[in-house]
């Protein structure tokens, strides 16, 4: 019997994972309609969403984040009418350039969704949150500084901790 070590194999399982997880995702976007879907085929598709949003224009934006494993997170709306108006993937730089200082924590989740990583620094009187995203071929990870009235002092992206070896495999 061939004996596999067993950090190999948890390697294995999550490379299964996430692949199962973004072929899933792609099947079930290919499976919606913006303008015809509706809030029922997302949930049906997505399941229940980890939070509900409010828009001032009367849709209802739900949130599915793909953290801490996937590098996307989606925000899905449903238009007063019941129907699917946008399916968006929100880990991108053009929306990491509108996270900006003065912003606070729940302004910061309605635009990018649950981060991968929260982490507390007493010392500090600080907080960041960390997301991992796709930028081309490569695995970054956007980090938000929060001050200790929760609004955001500091942004940046490095490579991923996670990812650094493995590029180009």
């Amino acid at each position: 019997m061939l004996s596999i070590p067993r950090s190999k194999r948890h390697a294995v399982a999550v490379f299964l994972c996430l692949t199962t997880l973004t072929g899933c995702d792609s099947r079930r976007i290919s499976e919606l309609e913006e303008g015809v879907s509706t809030e029922a085929d997302v949930r049906e598709r997505f399941g229940e969403p980890a939070a509900i949003y409010q828009d001032v224009n009367g849709d209802v934006t739900l949130e599915y984040p793909r953290q801490p494993a996937g590098h996307v997170n989606y925000m899905i709306s449903i238009g007063p009418d019941g129907k699917m108006g946008a399916l968006r993937q929100v880990l991108k730089l053009t929306n990491f350039m509108r996270v900006t200082p003065g912003l606070d924590r729940s302004e910061v989740r309605r635009l990018l969704g649950r981060p991968a990583k929260a982490q507390s620094f007493a010392l500090k009187e600080e907080e960041i949150w960390d997301w991992r995203f796709a930028d081309g071929q490569e695995i970054k990870v956007f980090s938000v500084t929060f001050d200790k009235t929760g609004r955001v002092v500091a942004t940046v992206i490095t490579p991923d901790p996670k990812e650094i070896g493995q590029l180009g495999n």
